[in-house]
């Protein structure tokens, strides 16, 4: 029986070098990539099918939201634990609609990223007790809140748009990155400010930090 390959996913070259020296510290567990940003871990996916991902939300070109639904296509049944600094509700749901098996505050990390992989190891799925909270009050809130809450999530296309947009890039940048005609890129722009209700690209910028899409250091 082979050890356990997992595949880490963070733009912070430190970050990565200090959850791989945990992992690595544990029994028949190995490290078998590091990637920088959501498009490298998706090629390594494909190249290597590690056991379980590791993968930071808040990284450049592609997030790791975005990252998990493209691996998740092509390997239905990868194990994702997916790090974040971010834990507000919207952004666990995003994590549930991804498919990823758990959720990890950063801050945690230290304490619970070994419980963490053990426990997507064994094909259990992993939440800490304020994440699982969060998902209650969310299920009990009254229905027309959840439809409103509901209607705002992003396909994962918007999303790529949305990051690509806080990042600075121009239309034709955008439009270039994602394969995309210029009338197209400014389509999903416009139609992402109206589904949002918001009114400026800093407003943009803002709900893309606020919600994890992209982080600010």
């Amino acid at each position: 029986m082979h050890g356990l390959r997992i595949l880490i996913a963070d733009d912070h070259e430190v970050a990565r070098k200090g959850i791989r020296s945990i992992l690595e510290g544990h029994p028949g567990w190995e490290v078998c990539a590091e990637a920088r940003d959501g498009r490298e871990a998706v090629e390594y996916a494909f190249q290597l099918k590690p056991d379980v991902f590791l993968i930071d939300i808040g990284m450049p070109n592609l997030n790791g939201l975005d990252a998990a639904r493209q691996i998740l296509v092509a390997i239905p049944d990868a194990r994702i634990l997916i790090l974040t600094i971010h834990d507000s509700e919207n952004v666990v749901r995003e994590v549930l609609s991804a498919g990823a098996r758990g959720f990890l505050l950063k801050s945690d990390a230290g304490r619970d990223l070994v419980a963490a992989v053990e426990a997507l190891q064994d094909r259990r799925t992993f939440f800490t007790s304020k994440v699982s909270q969060m998902m209650l009050e969310g299920y009990l809130r009254p229905r027309e809140q959840r439809d409103d809450i509901e209607h705002r999530i992003l396909t994962p296309r918007e999303r790529e748009v949305i990051q690509l947009v806080a990042e600075g890039k121009t239309t034709k940048e955008i439009a270039t990155t994602l394969s995309l005609s210029v009338k197209t890129a400014e389509t999903h722009r416009t139609n992402l400010m109206r589904k949002l209700d918001l009114h400026s690209i800093a407003d943009l910028t803002l709900y893309a930090v606020r919600n994890g899409i992209v982080q600010i250091y």
